[in-house]
């Protein structure tokens, strides 16, 4: 299965976009004995200043065909890495091809495409800059991959 992530803004060059590229790395290294692989990021902006639902249209339009959505959203489900690790695990086993993983903009992501995703995820309740989330996201794929492994990456 290949997981994607999907985002609204660019991120330049510097140490988060150092440790999302070393993470999803040792993610794509780490799962593809596993049945994962890393599908890339695309990153989405709306120049146009049409909100939320405009970028939700860019969103939209940026997932794989057939991809199941997850997004990342405070108002979510906060779950274990061990957890995480069984959910990708459960869609991979499943036969999904593409996994896609949105974060919002600044304003989070439109109400219609939230309910959209069949899972929505969040990191705690306090919110975090896109960057740092993308860093999170990142760290907690290769964990979900470390997990599957039976690595001893994630210690309980």
């Amino acid at each position: 299965m290949r997981v994607h992530l999907c985002a609204v803004g660019r991120l330049r060059a510097g140490p988060e976009q150092a440790l999302i590229d070393d993470y999803l790395t040792r993610f794509d290294k780490t799962g593809r004995t596993l049945g994962l692989s890393w599908g890339g990021i695309t990153e989405v902006e709306d120049r146009r200043g049409g909100g939320m639902a405009a970028e939700a249209d860019l969103l939209r339009r940026a997932l794989p065909r057939a991809a199941r959505l997850w997004v990342l959203d405070e108002r979510g489900v906060q779950m274990t890495s061990p957890d995480f690790a069984g959910q990708i695990a459960a869609l991979r086993d499943g036969g999904q091809g593409d996994l896609a993983i949105c974060i919002g903009g600044a304003d989070g992501l439109a109400p219609d495409l939230r309910a959209e995703a069949t899972l929505a995820i969040s990191f705690g309740r306090m919110v975090w800059p896109h960057m740092l989330a993308r860093v999170m996201l990142a760290e907690q794929l290769y964990r979900a991959a470390s997990i599957l492994s039976g690595s001893p990456y994630h210690r309980i």
